[in-house]
């Protein structure tokens, strides 16, 4: 059994006492530009997936990061969402008792600050569906709005994943 002394018990906890202070003092990333990539994608799976998601990423990614975008700021970061696979799942409906299916969307979040790539973290994000009859005959819209789904998921998983 370690027993802590006295002198090492108030440091631990004046440690812990300050630990949110110095969260705090940190200022949240800026950024002076969003961008995303969807060459890796383009290179993969081809058009009009890539096309897809390049049009409904690049505004949900405005929407999610709008508090930390400051286009005039020049000492801003850019984020570049890099999109690297898009994978669609069956439309016969998923593994599970009820038939949901899951689309999964990966790629890298790239944040390029004055001095260079100062971020490369990964991301996936996963949406559920519901495969349906109807859907058959109008699959090209079906998938149009399953990229759609994914293209938000992803979105909303940048604050979190870059710790803003």
């Amino acid at each position: 059994m370690s027993v802590m002394s006295r002198r090492a018990l108030l440091t631990a906890l004046s440690a812990l006492a300050m630990a949110p202070g110095a969260a705090l003092a940190q200022a949240p990333i800026r950024f002076r530009a969003v961008k995303v990539d969807v060459g890796p994608l383009r290179a993969a799976v081809g058009d009009p997936t890539a096309a897809w998601v390049a049009e409904s990423l690049a505004p949900a990614l405005a929407r999610t990061l709008a508090p930390y975008i400051n286009p005039g700021d020049r000492g801003g970061a850019t984020l570049v969402a890099r999109i690297g696979n898009v994978y669609l799942g069956p439309s016969s409906g998923g593994p599970n008792p009820f038939g949901r299916g899951q689309d999964t969307i990966e790629g890298d979040l790239i944040v390029r600050g004055p001095r260079g790539v100062a971020a490369d973290v990964p991301l996936r994000a996963i949406t559920s569906y519901y495969p349906s009859g109807v859907h058959q005959p109008l699959w090209v819209d079906w998938n149009r709005s399953r990229v759609d789904a994914l293209a938000q998921a992803f979105a909303g998983w940048v604050p979190r994943q870059l710790g803003l």
